[in-house]
């Protein structure tokens, strides 16, 4: 049996809209008869554009809003991207499909130093990350990080206006917006591990609409969910959701889930990494076992000082 009508809730800002349309294109193509709609709706993490993410609260900031209708049936599905989702999600609520992942890394925007390593010492960069923040300055602590917040656009524009020497952003991003010309050096992993399920998306329903859970099935991407399974557990191990200065990637490659992940202080002074590689049957215990060996080496000490309990 499917359903007539599904309504999509989304953010408003150009790349949720993208994401929305694209997953609404999706079911369309797969469920011709089925009418999609968009309903937008504005999350706290859209209200709030002058504070970086840690201090206003990380859990839920682009999420909350969308899961409040869902559970009161406004709206029947919600389109994350799958970074911005707490590990924990409301009761009655699940994630039904995780989207095939085209592009995790971040990229350097800096129109006039082409690559990461051509910046000049004390080059001001812009990002609200913490993640980005702890790596980066691990790799260069000469580097001047300012906080930047907003839609790619907005912080495409800031980029000329506050005088920044570059900014990072996510490549995918980019890239969906067709501004991935604009990106002038990928971020590997040896310089910035990725947020976690940066890159993927991540469609949100009822637990209970099993009509939806079966229409919707077909998006998700089997390696895609085992991968960012494995780092959604190993954030889960670490602090559970929150903004934090850490960094974590798996991969499927040759039958094998290879999961890396790092816990870096703010100033990037401290800096706590490992791999670990196993069965992807096993990814979330993959996941915890590498979270927990980093706590252990250190990680637990820096994010303490951050007043995150583990």
């Amino acid at each position: 049996m499917n359903r007539n009508r599904i309504v999509i809730g989304t953010r408003s800002s150009q790349l949720a809209l993208w994401q929305a349309d694209y997953v609404a294109g999706e079911i369309q193509r797969k469920y011709p008869d089925t009418v999609v709609e968009k309903q937008l709706i504005t999350t706290k993490g859209d209200r709030i554009i002058d504070a970086p993410l840690a201090r206003i609260g990380g859990k839920g900031l682009f999420t909350k809003e969308l899961e409040t209708a869902m559970l009161a049936g406004e709206i029947d599905i919600a389109v994350h991207s799958l970074k911005d989702m707490p590990v924990t999600l409301p009761e009655g609520l699940k994630i039904t499909a995780v989207t095939r992942r085209t592009d995790p890394w971040d990229a350097l925007v800096s129109p006039q130093y082409k690559h990461f390593d051509k910046l000049p010492p004390g080059a001001r960069i812009g990002t609200s990350s913490l993640r980005r923040r702890a790596q980066l300055l691990s790799v260069r602590p000469d580097l001047d990080i300012c906080n930047l917040r907003g839609n790619v656009n907005t912080r495409l524009r800031r980029l000329e206006e506050d005088h920044f020497d570059g900014i990072i952003l996510a490549s995918v991003g980019l890239k969906r917006l067709g501004l991935g010309h604009l990106a002038t050096d990928i971020l590997g992993k040896d310089i910035c591990l990725p947020a976690v399920g940066q890159g993927a998306l991540a469609i949100e329903s009822r637990a209970d609409d099993t009509v939806i859970n079966e229409m919707i099935a077909f998006l998700d991407d089997s390696d895609t969910s085992i991968c960012t399974g494995a780092e959604r557990a190993f954030l889960g191990k670490v602090q559970g959701g929150c903004q934090v200065p850490v960094g974590v990637y798996a991969s499927i490659a040759e039958g094998s889930l290879h999961v890396e992940g790092v816990i870096a202080s703010l100033d990037g002074a401290c800096v706590y990494r490992d791999e670990i590689t196993g069965n992807p049957a096993d990814g979330v215990t993959l996941g915890c076992r590498l979270a927990e060996g980093l706590l252990a080496a250190g990680g637990q000490g820096i994010l303490q000082e951050l007043g995150i309990e583990i």
